[in-house]
């Protein structure tokens, strides 16, 4: 049978937001209501008939509500078929009677595990009874109706109101492949905190879950589908902003902007402004100043041509004079940890820009989980943060670095790490001068990033190219001397990268030779 009147509901919910007023529909449908706990006398509050569900198991709620549905009146009104004419004989000859809409939504555990709670906390939010129904209920679509939130009911209430009462087959199937897919990522968030607690780093098995944000047009092109999921990771960043303005970020615009937000947050707020501006996921400008304008000047002045259509991210709330610089040309997203109202205002004028607004920034230092999916399984692993103090790196030339080098070479390192290998970066004075990107050897890298400092200072006029006394940063080593002679033919003075090739004792004796400082941090930071 397709279409299904629903005669009795069991619902059990830990939000209660709209509970009042799904409720009263359902009862106003003639559906007869069972409840526990305080959803029951919510309901009962509210004036509206509810029946608890102990007078239907005859057995009270007991150990501090841990045990209330688990109990075969409750799953065999769940799960028997109603055309199977055994099950049917043995619910009668046991007293169990139809559930035909089930709506439960589960122990608020990530939200728990979001506040910080301590361990027997997080544990006491485990909810037990409400997947075991959810799933049951699912298990049994043909003849059930089951919700996990209120949007749910509200498509089971408009189609009854369609169907004199009853829901149809499409609904329940649709809500039952909805139904494991959240219990699924609830167990996921489950299991994977509680590897976290055990600090086990590869277990054998792994789940991954989240709920979605958005459908988009499109995802890379225009013939591939995407939708955009948040899990539960507690990170701040693009999947936790507020979109102030603008029409809906797009596949591109978010992987993009990740990136950005990602660089300009490994820059803290409290010492200097910084700006990012990303294009396909690598930086064309990265700039630090004593404001968010300089910033974002240096970083324009950078690569102005790759600039345009670009993402920026800022480590300091948006202002309003840094606003109207941005507008100038035509920029994809802003992100920003804040914005003051001229800024916003002046947004305003420019429709499709979009505006992402966080609480703070993102700690590069904060554990995390990078997943990538490869043909019939994932890549899993931490995310990089890889972090060299400098007291663990090694000059390895003759040369010593000078203070305002040292500065530079921690700069360009931190950009480096969020370059997609293979990476050479020229920073000068607490900015890009040129980015060499995700090219197939090091050489060409270092060409391109010379290539991009001489564009720079042809469009901006300016009479030699800031690669020259620039610092040259490396995301991994080079395994010839031809790459880095390429970035003292640039202008480089000093060099930082990880060291490690066989042929290191080359490459320093080419830096000699070339008077170059050289520095060793000994990690290297591959970004494919």
């Amino acid at each position: 049978m397709s279409d299904l009147p629903i005669k009795r509901a069991l619902i059990s919910v830990s939000d209660k937001t709209g509970l009042i007023d799904r409720a009263k529909k359902l009862s106003e449908l003639g559906v007869e209501l069972l409840s526990t706990g305080g959803t029951k006398k919510a309901i009962a509050d509210a004036g509206i008939p509810v029946k608890d569900v102990s007078e239907v198991t005859n057995f009270p709620e007991m150990m501090d509500g841990r045990v209330k549905t688990l109990h075969p009146v409750v799953h065999g009104g769940l799960l028997h078929l109603r055309d199977n004419p055994e099950h049917v004989e043995q619910a009668k000859a046991h007293g169990i009677e139809g559930i035909d809409l089930l709506y439960v939504n589960l122990y608020p555990f990530e939200e728990t595990v979001a506040k910080g709670a301590d361990f027997h906390t997080c544990i006491e939010n485990i909810d037990i009874g409400g997947p075991a129904m959810l799933r049951a209920a699912a298990k049994n679509y043909a003849f059930v109706s089951v919700c996990t939130d209120g949007d749910d009911v509200d498509a089971v209430i408009a189609d009854m109101e369609a169907n004199n009462g009853a829901t149809t087959l499409a609904t329940r199937k649709k809500l039952c492949a909805k139904t494991y897919a959240r219990t699924g990522a609830y167990d996921a968030a489950i299991s994977n905190w509680y590897f976290d607690q055990l600090g086990e780093e590869s277990p054998e098995w792994r789940a991954f879950g989240g709920k979605r944000i958005s459908v988009m047009r499109y995802g890379e092109n225009p013939h591939q589908k995407a939708a955009f999921y948040k899990t539960p990771e507690i990170r701040t960043g693009v999947a936790t902003a507020e979109l102030v303005q603008g029409k809906a970020l797009s596949y591109n615009n978010i992987n993009d902007t990740d990136a950005a937000f990602e660089l300009v947050s490994e820059f803290p707020s409290d010492e200097q402004a910084a700006v990012a501006i990303i294009k396909h996921a690598n930086p064309c400008g990265v700039a630090l100043g004593e404001t968010p304008l300089d910033a974002y000047i240096k970083a324009y002045d950078c690569d102005r041509t790759s600039a345009f259509g670009g993402i920026v991210a800022l480590n300091r709330p948006l202002t309003g004079e840094t606003a109207a610089k941005i507008t100038e040309i035509f920029t994809e997203v802003v992100i920003a940890p804040g914005a003051d109202e001229e800024a916003k205002e002046i947004f305003r004028k420019k429709k499709n820009l979009r505006l992402l607004l966080t609480d703070g920034l993102a700690d590069p230092k904060a554990p995390g989980v990078f997943v990538k999916a490869v043909a019939g399984g994932l890549l899993v692993q931490d995310q990089d943060r890889g972090f060299v103090a400098r007291g663990d790196m090694k000059v390895v030339t003759k040369k010593q670095p000078t203070e305002a080098e040292w500065a530079d070479l921690f700069f360009a390192w931190r950009v480096a790490k969020h370059v997609k290998s293979n990476t050479i970066v020229y920073a000068k004075d607490g900015s890009t001068a040129g980015v060499g990107a995700g090219q197939m050897n090091r050489l060409d890298s270092a060409r391109i990033a010379t290539r991009k400092a001489e564009d720079a200072a042809e469009i901006a006029g300016w009479s030699v190219p800031r690669t020259k006394g620039c610092v040259a940063a490396s995301d991994a080593f080079f395994p010839f001397p031809d790459g880095l002679l390429q970035t003292a033919e640039a202008g480089a003075t000093c060099v930082i990268q990880p060291g490690g090739s066989i042929k290191d004792q080359d490459v320093i004796d080419a830096a000699d030779e070339a008077g170059l400082a050289m520095v060793f941090t000994g990690m290297r930071h591959f970004r494919h």
